[in-house]
C-alpha cells in the first residue's frame, strides 16, 4: 500500500489528507489479522505481557478496539469496504457469542468466545467498542445478521447496562452500549434509564469550563477529550438529540478551547495523565467539535491538529514510532515504554486509538477535509493560558513549538508521603518533548531530603489560586510541613517559588528541572533565593523520549521558621538559548513576596501566603504588571 502523495497546497503543514488517514487506518486493520483465532472472534496480538484481566479479555480487548478502528473506516467510507473489514468482523461477533454447551453457558475453552462481563470486568469496556462499532455499521452489518446471532450479541452486551463496576468514566460504557440498543429498537426502557443514569452521575464531576474530573477526585487528564466528552456527545449525535446536544456541545466547545492549546507544533500532546499508550486518541475530540460543530477551531485548524498528531506517532521509522516492524502499535509512547503502561492494559490496549479516526465520519466534501490547513495556537504567538478547574498552567512558545503544562492541581490519587507517586501526575511541570523520569530522581520536583538521601514525595496538590500567568497550590509532604507552591511565566522563562513551613532549621531541599534527552532541546536552573548559587547537573533514568536523561538540580536548607525558596527555569528548543538571567532585569524577595522584573521592563509579583483559600479568596495574589510595585504588598489581579 504504498502512501498517497503529500498535498501541500492542501496541507501547507502536514501534507497530508484524508486519503492518508484512510492507508493508515487499513494499514493498522490489516497487520492485526495474522493474530486472528480461527474464526475472528479474539485478536491475540503478541509480544506484550499480558493485562491483569487475562489471555482471553485481551483477545476481546483486541477485537473490540480495532473493530471500532474498522466501523469509522467503512461507516466514513459509506459502507464501501473494499479490504473486506465487515466479513471478518461479523464472523467473529458470531464466533464470540456462541454458547456450544448444553447449558447455555459460554465455554471458555473454545477458541473464539469472549468472556461475560460477570466473569471479567474488562469486558464491559470492550462493550462500549462493540456496541459503538455496530450502531456505526448498523446498515451494513446488524441489518443482515441471522436473528439467532443477533440474540445472541444482545444477551451479551445486556449485562453493561446495570450499574458501573468502577466510578469514574466507566459509567459511559453503558451508556454507549445502551445508544445502540435504543437505535435497534432493543430494551429500549432499559436502555433509556441507563443513559439517564449514566448523565446524572457524570454530571456531578463536572466543574466549568468544559473539564470533569474522572471520578469523584481530582483526576484531570486526555480522558477528558477521549472519554468524558467523546460518548456524550457521540452519542448525542448519532441519535440527533438535539436536548442532549444543546447541554453536552458547549461543554465540549469550552474544553476545546483550551485543550488544543495542549498540543506542540510537532503534533505532540501533553505526555500527562493515565493511559497515554492511547496516543493519538487525543485527537478525538478536535474531531467531535467540528463533527457536531461545537468547536472554537475552523476545519483547516482541526484537521492540522489532527494530522499532526497522528504523524507524530506514526510517521517514523519502524520501531521508532507507534508502530512496530509488523505494523502493529505497541505498549508506549514512541515506541514500547512499559513504565507508562497500567497493569489494566493488555497488548491490544493501544488500539483504542482508533477514536482518534473519528474524523473519517465527516464526508469527504466537508470543510474539515477541503479547508487549507491553519496554524495551531502553539504556532501563533507566545501564550499563557490558565485551565481554571484543574488549576493548570499551559505555557507555550512559537519560536521552538513547545507546550509546557504547570501542574498545581490535579493528582489522581497522588500519595500522601513516601516515594510511591504516579509520574504522570505528580509532577510540578510536562512538557511535549520531556519526561517524565520513570524512577530514581524526580524531574521537575521539590521536596526535602530526609536523613537518608530520599527526597519526599509531593503528595496531593491542593489547589490555592491562579492569574493570567501564575498558578499555585499547597502540599504537605510530610506531617506538620507544609509547602505552598507557585508558577509564574513569561515568554520561555519560568519563575518556580515555594514557601516551606513546619521543617526544622537546616532541613535541606531539592529543587529539579527538565529532563531533557538528546541534544535538541535545553533544560536550565538558575537559583534566586535559599539555594546555593549554582546548580549541579546529575544523570535520570528513561523518559518517554529516551533511555537516558539528565536534568539540573538545586540544593537548599531552610532557616529559622517558614523558608523561601526561588528559581528561574526554562526549557527551550532554540538553539543556543542565551542564559537564565538575561530574560530578567531583576528579581527581589521581601518577606513572603517576590517581585520579578523581566528584560522587557514588565513586572510581576507573587505573595507566598501561608494560610489554605478561604471561601471567595484566592491563596495567591499576583502583582499587578507595571509601576510601582512594591515589596510585601498583596496588588491586584495580574493586566497584559
Amino acid at each position: 500500500m504504498p502512501p498517497p502523495p503529500l498535498n501541500h497546497e492542501l496541507s501547507p503543514y502536514t501534507g497530508w489528507t484524508r486519503h492518508h488517514w484512510e492507508r493508515t487506518a487499513d494499514r493498522l486493520l490489516l497487520a492485526v489479522r495474522p493474530y486472528s483465532s480461527p474464526r475472528h472472534g479474539l485478536i491475540n496480538l503478541p509480544g506484550a505481557r499480558p493485562s491483569w484481566s487475562g489471555p482471553r479479555s485481551d483477545g476481546l480487548e483486541g477485537y473490540a478496539r480495532t473493530w471500532l478502528l474498522a466501523a469509522l473506516r467503512i461507516a466514513g467510507a459509506r459502507g464501501d469496504d473494499p479490504h473486506g473489514h465487515l466479513d471478518r468482523y461479523a464472523e467473529g461477533i458470531a464466533a464470540g457469542t456462541e454458547r456450544p454447551l448444553p447449558t447455555g453457558e459460554w465455554d471458555s475453552g473454545a477458541p473464539d468466545s469472549w468472556p461475560r462481563m460477570a466473569e471479567v470486568r474488562q469486558a464491559v469496556v470492550e462493550s462500549a467498542s462493540v456496541a459503538l462499532g455496530l450502531r456505526l455499521t448498523r446498515p451494513w452489518l446488524w441489518d443482515g445478521l441471522d436473528d439467532r446471532v443477533r440474540q445472541r450479541v444482545v444477551d451479551w452486551l445486556l449485562p453493561a447496562l446495570g450499574p458501573s463496576p468502577v466510578d469514574n468514566n466507566w459509567w459511559f460504557f453503558g451508556l454507549t452500549v445502551a445508544g445502540f440498543l435504543q437505535d435497534a429498537g432493543i430494551e429500549t426502557d432499559r436502555a433509556s434509564a441507563t443513559v439517564r443514569r449514566a448523565l446524572e452521575h457524570v454530571d456531578q464531576w463536572y466543574l466549568g469550563d468544559g473539564w470533569y474530573s474522572d471520578g469523584p477526585h481530582r483526576s484531570f487528564d486526555h480522558y477528558n477529550g477521549w472519554a468524558l466528552h467523546f460518548y456524550p456527545v457521540l452519542h448525542a449525535h448519532l441519535g440527533d438529540n438535539r436536548e442532549l446536544l444543546d447541554r453536552y456541545g458547549p461543554r465540549l466547545r469550552a474544553h476545546l478551547d483550551g485543550y488544543t492549546r495542549m498540543f506542540g507544533a510537532d503534533g505532540a500532546p501533553l505526555p500527562y495523565g493515565r493511559s497515554l499508550t492511547y496516543r493519538f486518541a487525543a485527537a478525538a475530540a478536535p474531531w467531535l467539535g467540528a463533527l457536531t460543530g461545537h468547536t472554537p477551531l475552523t476545519p483547516g485548524a482541526t484537521r492540522r491538529l489532527a494530522s499532526g498528531t497522528l504523524r507524530y506517532f506514526t510517521d517514523r521509522e519502524p520501531g521508532r514510532g507507534a508502530v512496530d516492524e509488523r505494523g502493529l502499535l505497541t505498549l508506549g509512547w514512541h515506541g514500547p515504554y512499559p513504565p507508562i503502561v497500567q497493569s489494566y492494559s493488555g497488548p491490544a490496549s493501544p488500539y483504542w486509538a482508533a477514536k482518534g479516526f473519528l474524523g473519517l465520519l465527516l464526508p469527504p466534501e466537508h470543510p474539515v477535509w477541503t479547508a487549507v490547513e491553519e496554524p495551531l495556537p502553539v504556532e501563533r504567538e507566545d501564550a499563557a493560558v490558565v485551565l481554571r478547574p484543574p488549576n493548570t498552567l499551559i505555557q507555550s512558545t512559537a519560536s521552538d513549538g513547545l507546550v509546557r503544562l504547570h501542574n498545581h492541581g490535579s493528582d489522581n490519587h497522588v500519595a500522601a508521603s513516601g516515594a510511591e507517586e504516579d509520574p504522570c501526575y505528580a509532577r510540578f511541570a510536562y512538557s511535549t518533548r520531556t519526561g517524565p523520569t520513570s524512577a530514581g530522581a524526580r524531574d521537575n520536583h521539590f521536596g526535602l531530603v530526609l536523613d537518608d538521601g530520599t527526597v519526599t514525595a509531593r503528595g496531593p496538590a491542593e489547589p490555592l489560586g491562579h492569574g493570567s500567568d501564575w498558578v499555585a497550590s499547597l502540599s504537605r509532604p510530610l506531617p506538620g510541613v507544609r509547602i505552598v507552591s507557585a508558577t509564574l511565566v513569561h515568554g520561555r522563562a519560568e519563575l518556580r517559588a515555594h514557601l516551606v513551613d513546619g521543617a526544622p532549621p537546616g532541613t535541606r531541599v531539592r529543587q529539579t528541572g527538565w529532563a531533557v534527552t538528546g541534544q535538541a532541546e535545553t533544560g536550565q536552573l538558575h537559583a534566586i533565593e535559599g539555594y546555593e548559587p549554582h546548580a549541579r547537573v546529575v544523570a535520570a533514568r528513561s523518559t518517554l523520549f529516551g533511555p537516558r536523561a539528565r536534568l539540573a538540580v538545586l540544593d537548599g536548607a531552610t532557616g529559622d521558621g517558614p523558608t523561601v525558596f526561588v528559581a528561574l527555569a526554562s526549557l527551550t528548543g532554540e538553539p543556543h538559548p542565551a542564559p537564565l538571567t538575561d530574560l530578567v532585569a531583576g528579581v527581589r524577595v521581601e518577606g513572603h513576596t517576590v517581585l520579578v522584573t523581566w528584560r522587557d521592563g514588565s513586572t510581576a509579583g507573587l505573595v507566598l501566603d501561608q494560610a489554605p483559600p478561604e471561601p471567595g479568596r484566592d491563596g495567591l495574589t499576583a502583582g499587578h504588571r507595571g509601576d510601582g510595585l512594591t515589596a510585601g504588598r498583596t496588588c491586584g489581579p495580574s493586566a497584559r
